[in-house]
């Protein structure tokens, strides 16, 4: 691909990747804050776009990278037209298949058939200078002169009223959506989590270690009732809820990391209505 247009010249300008790269062992990226469901923010600075259930991918301008800096074993179709520019983005096969997509990934076998059902889904230039908005436009630019139907840039919007965005956030969230991403158009790009950059699913996740399990009743009788899980600060509790029948007779082992989602704190600071979401993979 040639740059055909000035704008297309300036824009790829702006972001080159240097000859000569240092690598690094992870990507540095920026990760958003969780915007809580009585926070304040004036929503006419903000940008939303549904937040995809996929995997973050950085492309170096040479490689694929998961967000801890392993290799993606993806196909040569599936980045041989990609620019010489570190894009950021998310690796996507479509909402409430992400268990799909960290199988495909981890199977390391670029001949998969099924990677012509994956997006890379593009919402950030890295090394551009310029605000989101500015970033967002000249990726637009960028990936218009890319053929490859598997690359896309992610649809940015002007958020709604503080009123309308609970509306929004219901709207995709039972079309199967996991939630919105607010970008702040002024925001610059920095390495580590921004208070300008926020997801919004009306609850909040976090992640804990398994240390136990209590025995099910009833129904879940022989079989797992609740994971024992313990935060970094140490804090105690019991997952009981999000589990399925496969997953209570198989349930997360001894040591692993569990995402799970709640609804606040309660007074004695534990997580209120805690349900299990997914086995954590710090790669993805």
């Amino acid at each position: 691909m040639s740059p055909s247009t000035p704008h297309l010249s300036a824009a790829l300008a702006l972001v080159a990747t240097p000859a000569i790269v240092i690598a690094a062992p992870a990507p540095a990226l920026m990760s958003a804050q969780t915007l809580l469901p009585d926070q304040q923010i004036e929503t006419a600075d903000y940008l939303v776009s549904e937040k995809l259930d996929g995997v973050r991918a950085r492309w170096t301008g040479q490689e694929l990278l998961t967000r801890s800096g392993e290799p993606i074993a993806a196909p040569d179709w599936f980045t041989r037209n990609l620019l010489p520019i570190e894009l950021d983005g998310e690796l996507w096969l479509g909402r409430s298949r992400f268990d799909e997509l960290s199988a495909l990934i981890r199977r390391q076998e670029s001949t998969d058939d099924q990677w012509r059902e994956v997006s890379f889904m593009l919402f950030d230039l890295p090394r551009h200078p310029g605000t989101f908005g500015e970033r967002h436009a000249a990726l637009q630019t960028l990936i218009s002169a890319v053929d490859n139907p598997n690359i896309r840039v992610i649809e940015q919007r002007q958020t709604p009223s503080p009123e309308q965005l609970p509306l929004l956030l219901d709207q995709i969230q039972r079309m199967g959506g996991e939630g919105l991403m607010l970008h702040h158009t002024s925001a610059r790009y920095i390495h580590g989590r921004s208070e300008l950059l926020l997801k919004y699913k009306g609850y909040q996740d976090a992640e804990a270690r398994v240390i136990g399990y209590t025995d099910g009743n009833g129904k879940y009788a022989g079989m797992t009732g609740a994971l024992i899980v313990e935060t970094d600060t140490g804090l105690r509790f019991r997952i009981g809820s999000g589990l399925s029948d496969v997953e209570r007779e198989n349930p997360p082992p001894i040591g692993s990391t569990v995402t799970y989602r709640y609804n606040g704190l309660t007074n004695h600071g534990k997580p209120r209505f805690a349900r299990f979401m997914r086995v954590y993979d710090s790669a993805w």
